[in-house]
C-alpha cells in the first residue's frame, strides 16, 4: 500500500500525532509505503533526518496553516496513492484533502488524534463557539465523506461525538501504539549504553531511583499536580526523585520550579528538556516507573512506550487507555486531581517488590498484546485494501 499523510507539521515537538506518522511509515517491511505533505518550513532541520519523502508547503503566518499550492499538487497526486490519511483537525490540511480527494478513486481517511474530546469545550468555551463556525461548512464535512474516521481507542470515539451535536460518520478505532526500543536485547551491555546515553543528558539523575514523566511540560498533562504531589510524598520515600522530560512550549516550567523551591525538593526534581532518540529509551528504561496526570489524553504514545520497556504505568482516568491498562493490572489509575495524582505516589510507593515486578511483566505483556504499532499499521493498510474493493473501478497506484 502507498499512502499519503497530510498533517499540520511533522516536528518532534509537537507530540504524538507526528510520532505516530514517523513510526508509521518506518514499516515498509509489511508494505506500509508512503509520503508526507506538511506546512512545515522545507528548510526546517527535523525533516532533514527523515528517510521518507516528504513534500512541505510552508511555512504559513498563521495557525490554520493556509498555503495556495497544497490543493493543486494534492489533485495532481493523489491518484498516485491506494489512500490518504489526514491526521488532525481545525487546520488547512482537512480542507485541502477533502477538495481534492472527496469522490474520487483515491479513499481517504481521517485520524482526530483527540482533538473532538469534550475536555477543549469545557477548557476553551470561547475558543469552541469560534469553532461552531467552522465545523458545519467545513470540518463536519471532511469527516462525514472520510472512508473512515480513526480513533485510537472506544473512549475517545465516544468521547467524540459530545463536542458537537451536528456530527455523523463512519468510526473505526485503531489504536496507536509504540515501536519499542532499538535492538533486540534490552539488557546487558544494549541497555547499559542507552541508559548511559540517558545521564550523558542528565547526570545529577545517574545512580538515583527515580519516576519518569515525558511529554510537553503543558497545563493539559497535568505537571502542576505532579509536581505538588511529589513534594507531599517525598518525606515518604527520601531516595526517590522525580524527572520531567519534554519540551516547554508556554515558558511554564520556572513556575514549576518555583513550586519545588519553595517546598525543598528542588534537588530531586530534573529538567533534561526533551528526549528522543537513545536518551528517551534510556530514561525509560532506567526508570522506576512512568506517571503521567494529564488532563487529557487521547492516546499517550510515551504510556505505550514505556510499557514496551516493562515499566509500569501511573495515569490519571483522563487517559483515555488508563481503564484498559487498570483492567489488565499493568497500572495505576486515579482521578486527573490533586488527590487522585497523590493517591498515585503513595500506591507506588506503598508496592511491594513482588508486586511492582508482577506490575512490570505485565505492562510488557499489554504493549504487546494491545499497543505493538506495527499491528495498528497493518490494520490501516486492511482498511484501505477494503475501500479500494468497494470501489466500482479499483484504481491501484502502486501496481
Amino acid at each position: 500500500m502507498r499512502i499519503l499523510h497530510i498533517i499540520r507539521t511533522l516536528s518532534p515537538e509537537a507530540g504524538g500525532p507526528s510520532q505516530a506518522v514517523r513510526m508509521l511509515l518506518s514499516y515498509r517491511d509489511i508494505g506500509y509505503i508512503g509520503e508526507v505533505a506538511t506546512l512545515d518550513d522545507p528548510a526546517a532541520p527535523f525533516l532533514k533526518t527523515l528517510d521518507f519523502p516528504v513534500h512541505a508547503f510552508g511555512p504559513s503566518g498563521n495557525t490554520y496553516g493556509y498555503n495556495p499550492e497544497l490543493l493543486p499538487w494534492l489533485r495532481e497526486n493523489h491518484s498516485r496513492f491506494d489512500g490518504v490519511v489526514v491526521n488532525g483537525l481545525w487546520v488547512y490540511c482537512g480542507l485541502a484533502a477533502w477538495r481534492a480527494v472527496a469522490g474520487s478513486q483515491t479513499p481517504y481517511m481521517v485520524f482526530t488524534h483527540g482533538m473532538l474530546d469534550p475536555y477543549f469545550k469545557r477548557a476553551h468555551r470561547l475558543k469552541h463557539l469560534k469553532k461552531w463556525l467552522y465545523w458545519a461548512p467545513v470540518e463536519y464535512r471532511v469527516l462525514r465523506d472520510a472512508y473512515r474516521v480513526l480513533f485510537t481507542s472506544t473512549a475517545e470515539k465516544q468521547l467524540a461525538e459530545e463536542s458537537f451535536w451536528l456530527h455523523r460518520w463512519t468510526p473505526h478505532v485503531v489504536p496507536y501504539g509504540a515501536s519499542g526500543p532499538p535492538g533486540k536485547n534490552h539488557q546487558g551491555p544494549e541497555r547499559q549504553s542507552l541508559e548511559e546515553a540517558f545521564f550523558e543528558r542528565s547526570p545529577l539523575v545517574r545512580g538515583q531511583r527515580f519516576l519518569l514523566f515525558l511529554g510537553r511540560i503543558h497545563r493539559k498533562k497535568g505537571c502542576d499536580l505532579l509536581i505538588e504531589a511529589f513534594a507531599k510524598i517525598a518525606d515518604r520515600d527520601p531516595g526517590l526523585h522525580l524527572v520531567m522530560a519534554g519540551p516547554d512550549q508556554q515558558g511554564w516550567s520556572e513556575d514549576l520550579k518555583q513550586i519545588a523551591r519553595k517546598a525543598g525538593i528542588e534537588g530531586r526534581i530534573h529538567w533534561p528538556g526533551m528526549l528522543n532518540g537513545d536518551p528517551k529509551w534510556g530514561a525509560f528504561l532506567a526508570s522506576e516507573a512512568f506517571i503521567l496526570p494529564s488532563h487529557q489524553e487521547n492516546f499517550g504514545i510515551a504510556v505505550a512506550e514505556a510499557m514496551s520497556c516493562g515499566k509500569t504505568v501511573l495515569l490519571s482516568d483522563q487517559v483515555n487507555i488508563a481503564p484498559d491498562i487498570a483492567t489488565d493490572q499493568a497500572g495505576f489509575m486515579e482521578p486527573d486531581t490533586a488527590e487522585g495524582t497523590l493517591r498515585l505516589l503513595e500506591r507506588w510507593i506503598a508496592a511491594s517488590p513482588e508486586t511492582r515486578a508482577a506490575m512490570a511483566t505485565r505492562a510488557l505483556d499489554t504493549f504487546h498484546r494491545r499497543y505493538d504499532m506495527r499491528e495498528n499499521a497493518k490494520t490501516i493498510i486492511r482498511l484501505f485494501e477494503s475501500a479500494r474493493a468497494a470501489l466500482p473501478e479499483t484504481v491501484s497506484a502502486s501496481s
